[in-house]
């Protein structure tokens, strides 16, 4: 038997961490139909992509256009759309877009429970600002997503009026600076083995079989 602690470096704007997530969870499904005693953890830790974002947020269009440019834009989120559509992703490209460090640290309440709690989070988080076009820099937004995960209301509606998880978050952002981790999603298998990417699923199951082989 084979455990396998997976740490992702995500943040909770970037749609290629949720994509890399659907693709992590079926190479874990189609390992498992092989290895069926292996077990896996996975720790989330944050990341921003852009640390000058607003709070509250902003047009998510208007910003994309001014960063990247319309048209570019337009070809990106039609790929997305597709790529989206074969993971079971329904991607919406409306809404609002902004800081992300509030958001991380409702993961980060999460990850002071358990691992699997501080993964609904993220789901949670994920579908809210990806499929239902929801403001995460809104603290409402991010309580009703922590409580459809599983956390206590009033617990989150504490921690984030209180700043809880803030210093730990921007702590973690700094640790995936030094590790030169300069683009999400970002993953570390057993404290060694690494992939860069939304990877499909093919690439983790390469990984895990490394992982099984390196420990005969």
């Amino acid at each position: 038997m084979t455990h396998f602690n997976i740490d992702i470096v995500s943040d909770t704007v970037c749609p290629w961490c949720y994509v890399g997530k659907k693709r992590l969870e079926r190479a874990i499904a189609q390992h498992k139909e092989t290895h069926p005693s292996d077990t896996f953890s996975t720790t989330w830790h944050p990341f921003y992509l852009d640390p000058t974002a607003p709070v509250p947020g902003e047009d998510k269009q208007a910003r994309y256009a001014r960063r990247f440019g319309a048209e570019r834009i337009a070809m990106m989120q039609t790929r997305l759309a597709q790529i989206g559509t074969a993971e079971g992703i329904a991607f919406k490209f409306g809404g609002r877009i902004g800081n992300t460090r509030d958001s991380h640290r409702l993961i980060q309440l999460g990850k002071t429970k358990s691992p699997a709690l501080q993964t609904r989070v993220v789901e949670e988080l994920f579908a809210a600002y990806f499929e239902n076009e929801r403001d995460i820099t809104d603290k409402n937004v991010l309580k009703e997503a922590g409580v459809r995960a599983g956390l206590e209301a009033e617990e989150v509606e504490r921690w984030l009026e209180e700043g809880k998880g803030g210093k730990e978050v921007d702590e973690e952002v700094m640790g995936a600076q030094r590790r030169f981790i300069s683009g999400v999603p970002h993953y570390t298998v057993n404290k060694k083995w690494e992939v860069g990417g939304a990877e499909d699923a093919a690439a983790f199951l390469e990984v895990f079989e490394e992982v099984k082989r390196a420990e005969k």
